[in-house]
């Protein structure tokens, strides 16, 4: 059988996908290479720089886009397919993405054989996303979308709960909602960073959102554009209200900039409803303007979109590879290298890592160096119907 020509439309979602993915290296490169990653948290107002959280915010908009159209691609997937059929491709491929979280993923972060620090990230999130999903697909796609706004405007009222702190019960749902460590055995620990729960309601939401690329571009564009905007009006007003949508409130600050900066703060791990309606309403207006970029970025960006899978593991072992050749370079050996304590390599309590500008380089490098490799194999893929290329 012939792949399925993607539409127009449906390319949109591989420019879209493709731009976040770049903006992604940039965060892997700042997280494991900048001189003051463990000093300067590009998050906390007192040693951040309005560029060095710029950096970090722009960033935001990677993981839960990336989970979105996850959603948005199980809808078009139906098109072709029993509901059968992608029930149990998306269980199989759930299952294969949890097993490559905790394997080839965590490695690729860590670089530590012993696998001291287990950790279930996005791609984990979005496999346990599949599963649920797949188990769900009988159910209209208006009505998972409604299921998904009510995941993500009521999540946060989980430590609302009124069950006593430490309780069994409330201590087996905590990894479902929040982030969460937990010690398992010879001083390793597993880490939940996205909890599966808000990055469902984000999913549903993508895949309630794969019926507005069955409308006609303009009607389309203007829905999506009217969505991200709204989302972003309602981000304001909420985030102005300062009682609810997020852990942590703004305050005023020493100058307008950092009043700004705190205004922006928002909350990732979990992703809190003022950060979904903030990322998730730049991702509907990327999506309403993606087919009216200049074809040459078009082309560029659809290129990463086209493989995330193999661009998401590839940009990892590169980014790392090149960390130990800076530390190397600065001077380090191998005997003063800590990977088990969940540096990335880098020894702590000694000063290393490159400025911020090098790091922009660096990022630039990375993601250039990786356009063949992902160019080559999305025409592979294309040309191929090999069953494991399903999976990657």
């Amino acid at each position: 059988m012939m792949r399925r020509k993607k539409t127009k439309r449906e390319n949109s979602i591989d420019i879209v996908r493709g731009i976040v993915m770049i903006i992604m290296a940039l965060d892997h490169v700042r997280d494991l290479m900048h001189v003051d990653t463990l000093t300067q948290r590009p998050t906390d107002l007192d040693t951040t720089t309005p560029l060095l959280f710029f950096t970090r915010w722009i960033t935001h908009l990677c993981a839960p886009t990336f989970v979105f159209l996850a959603g948005t691609s199980v809808f078009l997937s139906l098109k072709n397919k029993s509901i059968t059929q992608v029930r149990i491709h998306l269980t199989n491929r759930g299952l294969w993405l949890i097993l490559l979280e905790f394997t080839i993923v965590n490695f690729a972060i860590f670089f530590d054989i012993g696998f001291h620090t287990l950790m279930f990230e996005v791609i984990a999130a979005i496999g346990f996303g599949f599963i649920v999903l797949g188990q769900l697909l009988k159910i209209p796609a208006k009505q998972l979308g409604i299921l998904g706004l009510l995941i993500i405007f009521c999540h946060n009222l989980f430590p609302l709960i009124p069950f006593a702190e430490g309780s069994v019960f409330k201590t087996i749902l905590a990894p479902f909602f929040n982030l969460t460590v937990i010690p398992l055995f010879a001083g390793k620990v597993f880490i939940v960073g996205y909890p599966p729960i808000p990055w469902l309601g984000i999913m549903l939401i993508g895949f309630a959102s794969g019926k507005f690329f069955e409308l006609e571009e303009e009607k389309r564009k203007k829905l999506l554009l009217q969505i991200g905007l709204s989302s972003l009006a309602l981000f304001i007003a909420i985030r102005f209200i300062n009682i609810y949508g997020d852990p942590v409130q703004w305050v005023t600050q020493k100058d307008s900039v950092f009043t700004f900066l705190s205004f922006m703060n928002i909350s990732k791990y979990p992703p809190s409803l003022l950060f979904c309606l903030a990322v998730l309403g730049i991702t509907f207006l990327l999506l309403a303007f993606a087919e009216n970029f200049h074809n040459r970025i078009k082309e560029v960006t659809s290129v990463y979109g086209k493989v995330p899978l193999f661009y998401f593991v590839l940009h990892f072992y590169l980014i790392h590879i090149i960390a130990l050749i800076m530390l190397f370079a600065q001077g380090f050996n191998w005997a003063q290298l800590e990977f088990a304590t969940g540096t990335f390599g880098r020894p702590k309590g000694l000063p290393s890592g490159w400025s911020l500008g090098a790091i922009y380089l660096i990022w630039i490098a990375v993601v250039v160096s990786l356009y063949k490799p992902c160019k080559w194999f999305g025409a592979y893929k294309a040309k191929n119907k090999n069953w494991w290329l399903r999976y990657i």
